[in-house]
């Protein structure tokens, strides 16, 4: 099987234009494609898999990656699939998270000449003059057509400030700028970007002719892969500062049933033929599945011995073994109250509830568990003494963590 037949049996592709040109670029290495990073945090996270995943796939197949960096556009912020306007960030903030970036992605794609290359679009968005900018591209766009887009449709009912109306023409000129500079001849995006991407191709073959050949290409499930990363305490991060490699692992092997072979054919690298026969897995199978997803991914991002680590203590903790990989928290003096702190607060403050009332809903319902016995009421305390010899806590049947007095 072909490279592209591969991405779509993947579940990868949604939508594409000149499908064969694409099929033919790709599957004989002929493409030079970039795909963009909203420097919003210092670390990537699993909503950003599959992006990573697919630059991978294509460099082992000999295209290029470009990996770009929307330094420039995030001081404008993004409405693309948002109600709300993007907060702005300072240059400084920016340029350090790109560094964190490109730390993480050396996982994923090789740096270097003639290989992958990072690029921060601030580089030439900033040294822009306003008004050549318009003159340049201004009449390139129909601004009927940027209204019907599905990314200003959802900000036209609360507002859509001129700011963020900019956006599209600005990534439009990336791809424009990408394909005169590195000759980037394909894009790949998320279906909230389709708009976009579209905006940059047609400036390119407005202003370099018909002949001028510029792909693009859009992810499956976008929304979903965003919602990937999201747990009831925040991202789950690529950064094992963030996120530890056993918190990773717990993450993936705790998947719904519905996604783990959703998840194993979009971002393992296993042979589609052994994916494949496990479509008929059911119960303890499933599970296992869930494993083989969990010790991949973990592997893909932390490295195969942290992997095994990860895999070996979760394993001895659904065994009831030891806790010695087990996530921890450090409990401060000032946490306690007459040498105790709640149950409700210990499990806020570990990040296994968002907040004392959800924390209060799985006690009441029997899920929660200190040193293997089962929490009575939402009520119980946990003392001064018990966290210093650690106190092991249990949410339902396979999240633990460890809390200790500083």
């Amino acid at each position: 099987m072909q490279l592209y037949d591969e991405l779509v049996a993947r579940g990868l592709i949604a939508q594409v234009t000149n499908e064969e040109e694409i099929k033919e670029m790709i599957n004989n290495g002929k493409a030079t494609f970039y795909i963009g990073f909203d420097p919003t945090a210092d670390s990537l996270h699993v909503g950003h898999f599959m992006a990573l995943c697919l630059m991978k796939r294509l460099q082992m197949a000999g295209n290029k990656p470009i990996a770009l960096i929307g330094g420039g556009t995030a001081m404008i912020g993004d409405p693309s699939g948002r109600t709300d306007m993007r907060s702005m960030m300072t240059r400084e903030t920016i340029e350090h998270n790109c560094a964190c970036f490109k730390k993480q992605m050396e996982r994923f794609i090789e740096f270097g000449e003639d290989k992958a290359r990072m690029v921060n679009n601030a580089d030439w968005l900033l040294n822009l003059n306003y008004v050549e900018f318009i003159r340049e591209i201004g009449g390139c766009f129909s601004v009927n057509n940027m209204l019907r887009a599905e990314c200003f449709k959802q900000r036209m009912e609360k507002g859509l400030s001129f700011l963020e109306f900019n956006y599209m023409p600005m990534q439009s000129y990336d791809f424009y700028y990408l394909f005169k500079e590195y000759g980037c001849n394909m894009q790949f995006g998320g279906n909230d970007q389709w708009s976009n991407m579209l905006g940059g191709t047609e400036l390119i073959r407005k202003k370099l002719g018909k002949d001028a050949h510029a792909m693009t290409i859009t992810l499956l499930l976008n929304s979903e892969g965003k919602k990937m990363g999201k747990t009831a305490k925040g991202a789950v991060w690529l950064d094992p500062n963030k996120t530890s490699p056993y918190d990773f692992y717990q993450y993936w092997r705790n998947v719904e049933d519905a996604d783990v072979l959703k998840c194993i054919r979009m971002l393992t690298f296993l042979p589609l033929e052994q994916i494949n026969e496990m479509d008929s897995w059911k119960d303890a199978k499933l599970n296992e599945a869930k494993e083989i997803l969990a010790f991949e991914l973990t592997k893909l991002v932390h490295g195969e011995e942290e992997a095994m680590k990860a895999q070996a203590s979760a394993k001895a903790l659904f065994m009831g073994g030891g806790d010695a990989d087990m996530p921890t928290t450090e409990i401060g003096a000032d946490q306690l109250v007459d040498g105790k702190i709640g149950i409700l607060n210990l499990m806020v403050a570990c990040g296994l509830a968002p907040s004392n009332k959800q924390a209060r809903q799985l006690v009441e319902q029997g899920g929660v568990f200190v040193n293997d016995e089962k929490v009575p009421a939402p009520q119980f305390a946990v003392s001064a003494e018990m966290l210093k010899e650690g106190v092991k806590i249990r949410k339902g049947k396979k999240v633990f963590h460890k809390a200790i007095l500083k």
